[in-house]
Order: structure tokens, then C-alpha cells, then sequence
């Protein structure tokens, strides 16, 4: 069996499936790779804040267990013993979840949320939480550590599945589940430069999730390639008796038809909306995009993209009146205890009333539809990750009064998505001047998880961005 201490870097980015495959064939040991990455969460995570607990204990025993059950062959599949973690939106039984907030940091769990249950069925290590914004809005509470861009500590993370986003780049788990709402998965993708998959809204079950707004929260995985993104959703996916809005028939096989080649497939470019008024190296990096699948047998084809301000304020609309609900039983009573952003965003979805509410929903409806149609003439579309490079602490605390701009920039290719429920995968495309990952997004019609795989898994095979690491010492 291999020796772990002569090439630690090298074995902390193995891809979820390598590594699972190792231990499969007892190269390693669950153990032996449980505890070579619990030592670096140690040595790095104090720098880049990504866990809000670590499991240590519980995740020994767990890895002791996997190895055991795998010596007598009792395999559970390709997450077997594999360390992965899980965002603090999520139910642990006999943990906090707190939700990146001070209120609810004794909101002790009585059970597994589904997908954490659903992991531990298949034998994944649980390796600890990971942070996330406060209530999953923009911003952490100003008490609480927040976490640190492996690429950059001056650069951001990403949004409420930040902790996600930074442990996976940081090779401090083999893959992490994200949470999102209106682009908190995609947006750490990008922003750290990893592989993200919000699934079709019903594609994975929500129960023990602490919610944001339910009409629009997904939960998915994020890890650092399409394939390790596949298998983990191979797991997470499927109907659940505790989520009644989660689909009833049976989840698609992702890995097993990952491979096949992507010729013939149209994918869609609306260039006014994808790459208009957009900085150079996000507009180039879009159109290297299309010429890796032109070379790879796929047709470019141009779309119009049915998105307007109307509908861009109608999903902030549901989202502030959705946050309203879920905290309630919080606020006003407690009001004291929230940061100053998430206080003024429930007091705002407090004053929207039921006809605005109606109202946005009925957007709502319209824009699926609108969507549905797009996908009847192409089966994917391509646009950027974000809506900038991004940007420096120092840009992002310049904008912080300026809400609106931060939602119509960076987060333009990304909440539409929330809104019609349709799956996307955010991967790296390329990087900035100043080196940090520029993000590439792929969307899909309804219950296409399995394509959005294929496709990224093919560009993955070709390029090399998805590879490269950042620089942690």
C-alpha cells in the first residue's frame, strides 16, 4: 500500500473518482487518505477559513469502516471512503446548522438531512461543514471568519457556498455540496476556480436543508472535474418520500454515459447577452469555448436569450419575500442578532406584498416557458460563469451599497437559471491577466444533468484549466 508523506499535494488533488478507485483496489486506504487530508485542513485551513467544523473523530471511524467493509468486499461504489464535505445548509444529526449566522448557532440537528444520508449510503467520508454566507445572502456576518480564495486571499470567493468553493480548489476535500439560489454554486465555481452543478430544481431532495427561498434553492455538488461532479450527483439525485416536489421517476445513469462523444450536439450563444459590453478576456474566453466544440463535432448556433429587467426584478422579488417566510419565526424578534445585510434584506422581503409576490411568480411561469421553447432548437447554451473577473475585496467592498450592480454584473449569468429551474454547470474556462480562473457556464433543458456532464467532460478531455492549482505552500 502506498506511502502518503512523500507527495501530499499530488494525492490531495486526485480527482473523487481516482482516489475512490485507489482505495477500491486498496492502493490506499481510506484511512491512510482520511488522515493525510485532515492534516492539511490543519496546516491551511487557518489561513483560508473553508470549514466551520472539523469531524476529525467521527471521520476516522468512518474511513476505518469503509476500509473494512471493502476488505470483504462490501463496495458501495466509486464515493466509497472518498473524504468529501458538506455546506452548513445541511442537517447533521447532533450539529449546529447555522446557516452562516450568530442566531442560529445552537440549531442542533435531530437527523440527517437526505443528501447528507444519501452520502453517508455510500460510504463517502464526511469530512466536517463548511462556511457559508449569512441566511446564504451575499455577505458573512461581520462576527464570523469568512473564507479565503485559495488563488488570492485579496479576491473573492464566491457567494454562500464559498466554504465549498474554497475547499475544493484548496484540495481540502475530494468534493464538497454547495447550495443555490441564485448562483452559490456557480459563482464559488468560478470565483475558485472548480467544477459546479446546480441541478434541474426537484432533481435532488431539499428536506434538511435550511432554506434561503425554497422555490428557488438547489442543492448539487461541486468537485474539480464534470466526471467527479457526475458521480457525486449519481449519489445525491433521485425521489425522496421527506420532498414531496423532488421527481418521482428514477435518476439517470451520469457516469455511465459520460464519455460519449458530444459530436452533433448545437449548443446556443446569444452573443448580445453572452459577450456584449463584457471585459475582453471573458468574451475570449467564451468564443475559445466554442471553437473546442466546433473541433470536437458540435454546432455553434445563435439564440436569443429571453431575459429582461422585468424578470431579472421579479426573481428578487420571490427570493426577498421567500427569505421573509423562512426566518419568521426569527424576526423581528431577534433582529439584533443578524449582520447588517441580511437584517436589511428580510426587512426588505417583509414590506413586499401578496399581488407583487403573485405577480413575480406569474414572471416567473413565463420565463420557463420561454425557456423550454429555446431548448426545443438547441440542447445546450453557452455563456460566462460570471459577469467580470473577479473582483478584489477591495472592488467588492467599493460596490457594497450598490446591490443592484453587484446582481446585474456578476451574477447575470447565473440567476436566471434559479428562476426557470433549469440545470447548469459552471467549470474553469481560462484565467484573468492577473491569474485568477475565469468561469465558463453550460445550460440545459430540464432533467439534462447527463449532458451538461457529457459536454464538460469533453472539453475537459481537450483542455488543461480545469488542472491547475493554485499556489499554497
Amino acid at each position: 500500500m502506498a506511502t502518503l508523506s512523500s507527495q501530499p499535494d499530488t494525492l490531495a488533488y486526485l480527482g473523487t473518482l481516482e482516489v475512490g478507485d485507489r482505495i477500491h483496489r486498496g492502493v490506499l486506504s481510506s484511512e491512510q487518505i482520511t488522515t493525510e487530508m485532515l492534516a492539511r485542513v490543519d496546516r491551511l485551513d487557518s489561513q483560508l477559513n473553508s470549514f466551520v467544523a472539523v469531524l476529525a473523530e467521527d471521520a476516522l471511524q468512518q474511513a476505518r469502516s469503509a476500509d473494512r467493509e471493502i476488505a470483504m468486499g462490501l463496495w458501495r461504489g466509486p464515493l466509497h471512503g472518498v473524504p468529501v464535505a458538506v455546506k452548513d445548509l445541511l442537517d447533521m444529526e447532533g450539529l449546529p446548522t447555522a446557516a452562516g449566522s450568530e442566531i442560529l448557532r445552537n440549531n442542533v440537528a435531530g437527523s440527517d438531512s437526505t443528501v447528507v444520508r444519501k452520502l453517508r449510503g455510500a460510504g463517502a467520508v464526511i469530512l466536517g461543514k463548511l462556511r457559508t454566507t449569512e441566511a446564504a445572502l451575499l455577505e458573512h456576518h461581520p462576527s464570523l471568519p469568512q473564507p479565503r480564495n485559495p488563488w488570492s486571499a485579496e479576491y473573492w470567493t464566491g457567494v454562500s457556498s464559498s466554504g465549498s468553493g474554497v475547499a475544493t480548489a484548496a484540495g481540502l476535500c475530494y468534493g464538497a455540496i454547495g447550495t443555490d439560489t441564485g448562483g452559490s454554486i456557480r459563482a464559488p465555481a468560478s470565483a475558485n476556480g472548480v467544477t459546479g452543478l446546480k441541478p434541474t430544481w426537484g432533481r435532488v431532495s431539499r428536506h434538511g436543508l435550511f432554506p434561503l427561498a425554497p422555490s428557488l434553492d438547489h442543492i448539487g455538488p461541486m468537485a474539480r472535474s464534470a466526471q467527479d461532479v457526475a458521480a457525486m450527483l449519481q449519489v445525491i439525485a433521485g425521489p425522496d418520500r421527506h420532498d414531496p416536489t423532488t421527481l418521482l421517476a428514477s435518476r439517470e445513469d451520469y457516469l455511465g454515459g459520460i464519455t460519449q462523444p458530444i459530436d452533433g450536439a448545437v449548443i446556443g450563444i446569444d452573443h448580445a447577452f453572452a459577450t456584449e459590453g463584457l471585459p475582453s478576456e471573458i468574451v475570449r474566453t467564451v468564443h475559445e469555448f466554442c471553437e473546442v466544440m466546433i473541433d470536437l463535432g458540435a454546432q455553434i448556433r445563435p439564440v436569443t436569450m429571453p431575459w429582461d429587467d422585468a424578470i431579472n426584478d421579479a426573481g428578487l422579488t420571490i427570493l426577498l419575500a421567500e427569505l421573509a417566510h423562512s426566518h419568521a419565526d426569527l424576526f423581528p424578534a431577534h433582529a439584533s442578532h443578524y449582520g447588517p445585510y441580511a437584517r436589511a434584506s428580510i426587512e426588505t422581503g417583509r414590506t413586499i406584498d401578496i399581488a407583487a409576490y403573485i405577480a413575480a411568480t406569474q414572471c416567473r411561469a413565463a420565463f420557463a416557458g420561454e425557456m423550454g421553447r429555446l431548448f426545443q432548437g438547441v440542447d445546450l447554451m453557452i455563456m460566462p460563469g460570471l459577469g467580470a473577473p473577479v473582483p478584489s475585496l477591495v472592488e467588492l467592498q467599493a460596490l457594497a451599497s450598490d446591490v443592484d450592480t453587484i446582481r446585474r454584473t456578476l451574477f447575470r449569468f447565473t440567476s436566471p437559471f434559479n428562476l426557470a429551474g433549469v440545470p447548469t454547470l459552471s467549470f474553469p474556462g481560462g484565467f484573468s491577466e492577473n491569474g485568477l480562473p475565469l468561469g465558463l457556464q453550460l445550460v440545459a433543458g430540464k432533467w439534462k444533468e447527463g449532458l451538461l456532464c457529457r459536454a464538460g467532460y469533453a472539453y475537459q478531455q481537450v483542455t488543461d484549466h480545469h488542472i491547475r492549482r493554485p499556489a499554497l505552500g
